[in-house]
């Protein structure tokens, strides 16, 4: 019998590229919506790359940058990039395909990795998780002890390739561009 959360984390990224071509086909952008989205994208994109640059898998627990404000800012990223995407869709079907795929996956998602870094940093995963909220950030980081090499890391961020998100980023904005284009 499969582990709680394994069908989501497998299938997450799987039914993500269909999910997306079927929000691209169902777009209707227009340039205000666009622009507005892809502003409301870049915001998630900057939260991404920030926190991808601090993220030493396997390696120790990220507590500085943007996970002293929430256990989660690559899914808070994330969730901020399919707003923006939403937006810049410019459709109410395109919302609530995002947001079933989003509430059908991510929690599922946090839960199943926040037991991985139980298992694997005990006390010292307890402690910061009693401190920092799974999602939504605090306003002001609680003052958590850190490791002395916990800085952003522009090799840590390549390593990572959330360089990957940003070029994604990128073609979105053009597919959908090149879409409001074809529209007339």
């Amino acid at each position: 019998m499969a582990a709680p959360g394994e069908f989501s984390t497998r299938w997450r990224v799987r039914l993500g590229y269909p999910v997306a071509l079927a929000c691209f086909w169902l777009a209707r952008p227009a340039l205000k919506w666009l622009a507005v989205g892809a502003g409301i994208a870049g915001i998630g994109l900057v939260l991404r790359g920030t926190a991808a640059g601090y993220l030493r898998k396997h390696e120790q627990l990220s507590t500085a940058g943007p996970y002293a404000y929430t256990r989660n800012p690559l899914y808070l990223g994330s969730a901020w990039l399919a707003a923006g995407f939403l937006v810049a869709c410019h459709s109410w079907i395109v919302a609530a395909i995002l947001a079933a795929y989003f509430a059908l996956f991510y929690p599922t998602v946090m839960r199943r990795e926040e037991q991985e870094l139980r298992a694997r940093y005990g006390e010292a995963f307890e402690d910061y998780a009693a401190r920092v909220p799974l999602f939504w950030p605090r306003p002001k980081p609680p003052g958590i002890r850190g490791q002395a090499n916990e800085r952003f890391s522009w090799a840590i961020y390549r390593r990572n390739r959330e360089y990957q998100v940003a070029l994604g980023f990128l073609a979105v904005i053009a597919l959908l561009w090149l879409k409001m284009g074809w529209r007339g």
